[in-house]
């Protein structure tokens, strides 16, 4: 009797074993009940293994934020279950991932990437669900009413680049996708160039997800010149293809193996080069700390270059409390990285889910409560990592073709000793840059 009982628990707890692996399988992680209160259910979704830029990070931290918090009873009580999707850099693959967030009940889409909004924002319009701290790619996630981003976007990058780049570049040269979401780019570029009555950009668009960027790269010098000229480089993950182009030209590579305008030439404490040097730079998402330890990190081709970004540098304290939950949730995931964009932007949009969920103080929490608590002005607190948000009417920026921005503040960095770090301290606010932009 003694060992056929033993026989039925051994196989008990082998089915159930083999229940939640297949059920992580699915792209859904399985998590402890947090008490009586009904669970909630999210999505994240995100391009992984393709040819343009892919997120796999942002998945990844939005399962290890559902461990922690389950494991510390829920979010004010409920379970919160994640669903996960592979975005595909595509249309058809963005709407795929909405319309299964709608099948399987999710009340909101939380931290995701992509760049076909159109596709996506319709089907989550269509069943309410709100689209929370999105990378801020898509035009759409500034202008459809439940959009809540938790930065200012391209949009935000850009024209704060151009105001980072006056100061310190003569000529300027931007290489951009050759797309629909690439031709809004020149304009804000040079919204940030000429507000210090800078003459503008060239403008050099270029495929997407060419293997090779000689002849844009060859462009780019020519035309940012060499004394005190600037080359800008926005494309994605393709930015690291661009820029082994641009240090193989003829004449661009230094002994060391470097490209020629690094901090070996770089005057101590704001960035600026000694002149007679052609300087490179980019924003946050197309080069990270992760690309720049990849390459070589202080011997890379990025040191040197600035760098404008949406939060604060990777090693500021405010960024404490996502470190510790990735070391306890998600140390052998080699996905998330503290210091990744899509990471840090997939955190921050959690942290709105959870705070606004705390508010409702509710047993059942619908995606029509979230999206009414945000609208009706609940504030967030993201410790520092952003000013306070939120999302009244009084609150949105009302550019043209941006209305829904809340948080127009970036980040001055520069890469010296293979580091991002601040080129300034704190924020800087291009709301007014963005709002005079064509």
């Amino acid at each position: 009797m003694t060992g056929r009982r033993l026989s039925s628990l051994l196989a008990y707890v082998t089915t159930a074993a083999t229940g939640a692996s297949l059920l992580t399988g699915c792209g859904v992680l399985p998590g402890a009940t947090g008490g009586s209160r009904e669970p909630v259910t999210v999505m994240t979704w995100a391009p992984d293994q393709t040819r343009a830029t892919n997120m796999p990070g942002m998945p990844a931290m939005a399962q290890a934020y559902a461990r922690w918090v389950n494991a510390n009873g829920g979010i004010d009580g409920h379970e919160l279950r994640v669903l996960t999707c592979n975005e595909q850099n595509t249309n058809a693959g963005a709407a795929a991932c909405a319309r299964r967030a709608v099948q399987e009940g999710a009340v909101a889409v939380v931290g995701s990437y992509s760049q076909y909004g159109r596709a996506f924002m319709a089907p989550l319009e269509a069943a309410g669900i709100p689209y929370i701290g999105g990378y801020g790619i898509s035009e759409d996630e500034f202008t459809s009413s439940l959009s809540y981003p938790v930065n200012g976007g391209q949009a935000s990058l850009i024209a704060g680049h151009g105001m980072q780049l006056a100061a310190n570049c003569r000529k300027v040269s931007l290489v951009r996708p050759d797309t629909i979401a690439g031709d809004k780019l020149p304009d804000l570029l040079n919204s940030g160039l000429r507000k210090a009555s800078h003459s503008g950009a060239v403008d050099i668009p270029a495929v997407e997800d060419a293997a090779e960027y000689t002849a844009s790269a060859s462009k780019a010098r020519t035309k940012a010149g060499a004394e005190d000229g600037c080359v800008t480089a926005v494309l994605g993950e393709r930015t690291q293809t661009f820029f082994d182009s641009f240090r193989r030209l003829p004449g661009e590579q230094n002994d060391s193996g470097g490209e020629s305008g690094g901090t070996s030439d770089a005057k101590s404490g704001d960035g600026e080069d000694d002149g007679g040097t052609v300087r490179i730079s980019s924003v946050l998402g197309s080069v990270g700390q992760p690309l720049i330890d990849r390459s070589g990190g202080a011997h890379s081709p990025f040191e040197g270059a600035f760098v404008t970004g949406w939060y604060p540098d990777a090693d500021n304290k405010a960024w404490e409390p996502m470190k510790q939950v990735i070391k306890e949730h998600a140390f052998v995931d080699n996905r998330v990285d503290p210091a990744d964009a899509g990471v840090q932007t997939t955190w921050i949009a959690y942290t709105v889910l959870k705070q606004v969920i705390e508010s409702l103080d509710s047993d059942s929490i619908s995606s029509l409560r979230i999206s009414h608590a945000l609208d009706q002005g609940t504030k967030i607190d993201t410790g520092g990592l952003t000013p306070p948000l939120r999302w009244r009417y009084d609150d949105l920026l009302g550019a043209r073709d941006f209305p829904r921005i809340v948080n127009h503040d970036v980040t001055f960095q520069v890469v010296r000793q293979g580091k991002l770090v601040a080129q300034k301290p704190g924020f800087v606010d291009v709301g007014e840059t963005v709002l005079t932009a064509p």
